[in-house]
Formats: structure tokens, C-alpha cells, sequence
């Protein structure tokens, strides 16, 4: 039998059904690796030296997606997943003084469901830079795993909606990332 990838007959035809009904809409964002690394507004700040910058806020399936960058050194945050978290580096490094790797840039990180990290940037980093894939949320805990406060898709939205709403920008330029 010939793989259905191999048939010239079906290579280069669209699909012709249509899409389930109510299906959300494909989402492209264009130079997210360019333009969007820049110094702009459209970072949403968290603290003075933290801020985010969303690609996919996916409320109905509760897990969001978003640039994270950090521009000072030392601990950023102590939390602990409920969800699985696929990272890559873009800029800098980090890693989490529970572990002895170090993710820099192009480097992959994978944190399982369940485990409480401490996230640290090395003295000499002045900007990190990585996109996390988060499912579900975190908590954020002292030392011994008490909860301290919380961030899932539903509060990123929010503070996305804060600051750009601050900035004088339409609701269109938030929705274009909820899904």
C-alpha cells in the first residue's frame, strides 16, 4: 500500500469539506521572533523587571502561551505546576535551583504536572527571553509549599486586558489572541 503522503494525486489538492462547526479560527502571528522581541509597550508588566507578552490565551481550554521576560537577576518566582510547561529560550538563561541543568538560549525545557521549582537568572544575565506553553496554572509558595497567590490563563487575560486598556488600545488587539 502507498502512504497517502506519496500519492501525487493528493498532494497539492485543499482539503474539500468543510471544518467542524464552531471550531475556533487558526491563529498566525507574524515576526513574533522579529518585531515582538523589541522594547515596546505591548510587554504586559508583572513586576518592575518582569513582563509578558501573550500568543495564545486559550480560555476554553485552559492553557495560554506567552513570551516571558525577565531583566534582572536572582529568584524570579517559587511555584508549583497543575499542568505540564514546555519552554524554549530565546535569550539568556535560567534554570531552578532544585536542578542541576541550566536552560539558555535554544534550549528545550520540559516541567511535569506537579512539581514545585524555584526559578533563578544567573547574576550575569541582564535580559532572559523564553516562550512557555502552560497548562493549566501554577501556584506560587514559600519555601515550605504554603500558596502564596496564583496565575493561570484566566488572570493573564486579565492583566493583558488591564494593561492594554491603559494604553489606550482596542479590545480587538487582546481578542486577537483568545481562542
Amino acid at each position: 500500500m502507498t502512504h497517502p503522503l506519496n500519492r501525487p494525486d493528493l498532494q497539492a489538492v485543499p482539503y474539500a469539506l468543510p471544518q467542524p462547526p464552531y471550531m475556533s479560527e487558526d491563529l498566525v502571528l507574524q515576526n513574533v521572533l522579529g518585531a515582538a522581541l523589541e522594547d515596546d509597550d505591548y510587554w504586559v508588566p508583572a513586576t518592575e523587571s518582569v513582563s509578558f507578552k501573550p500568543l495564545l490565551l486559550s480560555v476554553s481550554s485552559g492553557y495560554y502561551i506567552n513570551l516571558l521576560r525577565v531583566r534582572r537577576s536572582g529568584v524570579l518566582s517559587r511555584h508549583r505546576h497543575n499542568g505540564a510547561v514546555h519552554a524554549l529560550v530565546l535569550k539568556g538563561r535560567w534554570y531552578y535551583l532544585e536542578h542541576d541543568w541550566v536552560a539558555e538560549a535554544g534550549a528545550f525545557a520540559y516541567e511535569p504536572p506537579g512539581e514545585t521549582h524555584t526559578l533563578f537568572v544567573p547574576q550575569d544575565v541582564d535580559e532572559m527571553i523564553t516562550w512557555f506553553h502552560v497548562q493549566g496554572g501554577y501556584t506560587y509558595v514559600d519555601p515550605q509549599g504554603r500558596a502564596l497567590g496564583y496565575e493561570d490563563v484566566h488572570s493573564k487575560l486579565e492583566a493583558a486586558a488591564r494593561h492594554y486598556r491603559r494604553l489606550g488600545l482596542p479590545d480587538s488587539y487582546l481578542e486577537q489572541f483568545i481562542r
